[in-house]
Order: C-alpha cells, then sequence, then structure tokens
C-alpha cells in the first residue's frame, strides 16, 4: 500500500460535510443523496455533488437503485487515506523531535556559556 499524500484525497476529505458524509455512510452502510441530505443541513442537490466528488477519489462507490445511486464507502480507499495520515503524522512527529533536540542543544549552549 503506497502511503504518497494524495492531494486530491485530503482536498475532498478536508470537507466538513463530505467528513460528514463518510460518517454516515459508515455508520449506515449506505445511502442514496435523498437519505443522506435527510440527516445533514444542506439540499440534495448539495449532497449529490459531494457525493460525487467522494466517487471521483475513489472513498465511496456507488450501484443504481431505481433512478438514484446508492453509495457505499470504499474501505481499501479509506484504508489507504489512513495510511496517508499516518505516515504524515509520523513525519511531522520525526520533524518535531528534531527540532525540540535543536532547541534542546542551543539551551545547553546558552547554559554552558553562563
Amino acid at each position: 500500500m503506497s502511503t504518497a499524500v494524495d492531494d486530491d484525497l485530503w482536498s475532498a476529505i478536508g470537507d466538513p460535510t463530505r467528513r460528514r458524509l463518510l460518517d454516515l455512510l459508515l455508520a449506515e452502510g449506505q445511502g442514496t443523496a435523498t437519505t443522506l441530505s435527510g440527516r445533514l443541513p444542506v439540499t440534495r442537490q448539495a449532497v449529490t455533488k459531494h457525493l460525487v466528488v467522494l466517487d471521483r477519489v475513489g472513498l465511496v462507490q456507488s450501484a443504481a437503485a431505481g433512478r438514484e445511486k446508492r453509495y457505499h464507502v470504499d474501505e481499501t480507499q479509506l484504508a489507504r487515506a489512513a495510511a496517508q495520515l499516518s505516515s504524515v503524522g509520523a513525519t511531522w512527529d520525526s520533524r518535531l523531535r528534531r527540532i525540540k533536540s535543536l532547541a534542546e542543544a542551543i539551551q545547553q549552549a546558552k547554559s554552558t556559556k553562563k
């Protein structure tokens, strides 16, 4: 599994309405734009647009259900997003440890000069 950061994926996840849609789909297993819009303070058309973005980056998949599409979370892509987040977190942890080490070395050098 690649942990290279996918900007389109994180741009899609960055929107709070899309995160809420993912939460609802994970909790309920699936949903249509109509059923999901009933749980959010946005219109059905807005939900559809958000679902299209999530579908484009692969976080959800859809199947025809009459005149609507039934959406569900693609767990493989969600796991990929989680791996990316973990990788970015580890990178920043390492950077912060290095900054802390440098700051401590500077402080130690100042204390030694006194």
